[in-house]
């Protein structure tokens, strides 16, 4: 399909639909119903991840219901201008999206790159996990959200951060991956949330792990379905080196929300 490799897993395949919806990293989506979207309304706000205090970027869609959410992993960058245009992009496609930015605890995301990727290096697993909860529970605080329909997606390392939580999260409906590597093969049969994997062909270090991530979700009896997009490198979405790539990609993670979490 499209000169693109799929992922097979539990018997199911990713399939691209022709929208375009990127441009110069601005989204320009078509709803489910046809026509386009009005206005979101976004924000910062602070909940409590135990003692800690964490800063979120939030985006809701404007709609007369709630609506079901997605936490938004960031890179391991930090919070950036894509992180908070991702979480926007969910909220125009109908999910209220929260970006937590998981150096809350060490004084949130420095202004140099270089330093939060040093700083995120260091990040403890489960002080990640604590704070995701934390998120998780803020979002069911919320009456514009559906308690019962909760996702996540991460890009690069965060979305490797996608895959563990999806291990750790048993209420969770909906994990995304989008190029980052797979969490400890044990840990995989405590996965309970549908997933969805977006990759890379010219990335290597990450697609290296693809067949034993894929072998360790079959003995465990779960399905993961994923597409190498041709073509393209690691963080594709964020670079958009091939915006036909990208905007494919994104519409397949909005279908695969939309069926898992709802509309």
């Amino acid at each position: 399909m499209d000169g693109k490799n799929e992922g097979r897993m539990g018997g199911w395949a990713v399939g691209l639909f022709g929208v375009s919806l990127l441009g110069a990293l601005t989204f320009v989506p078509i709803s489910p119903s046809g026509h386009r979207p009005t206005d979101i309304h976004a924000e910062y706000v602070k909940y409590l991840s135990g003692k800690d205090t964490i800063t979120a970027y939030i985006a809701y869609p404007e709609r007369p219901t709630p609506a079901a959410a997605v936490i938004v992993i960031h890179e391991i960058f930090g919070m950036s201008d894509f992180v908070r245009q991702t979480t926007e992009q969910l909220a125009k496609d109908g999910f209220v999206a929260i970006a937590p930015d998981l150096l809350s605890r060490r004084g949130g995301t420095p202004a140099l790159g270089d330093s939060a990727r040093r700083v995120i290096s260091s990040l403890p697993p489960d002080s990640v996990t604590a704070d995701l909860d934390a998120t998780q529970a803020y979002l069911k605080t919320l009456k514009a959200v559906r308690r019962d329909a909760i996702g996540v997606i991460g890009f690069c390392w965060g979305g490797g951060q996608s895959f563990r939580y999806a291990t750790n999260a048993p209420a969770l409906k909906a994990f995304v991956v989008c190029y980052g590597p797979s969490p400890n093969p044990a840990d995989m049969a405590k996965i309970r949330a549908q997933g969805l994997g977006v990759y890379a062909e010219n990335d290597a270090r990450i697609d290296a792990g693809l067949p034993d991530a894929a072998a360790a979700m079959r003995a465990a009896g779960k399905d993961y379905p994923y597409t190498v997009y041709p073509g393209v490198g690691h963080g594709f979405l964020r670079s958009r080196e091939k915006p036909e790539v990208a905007d494919s990609a994104w519409n397949v993670v909005i279908r695969f929300f939309q069926k898992n979490l709802g509309r």
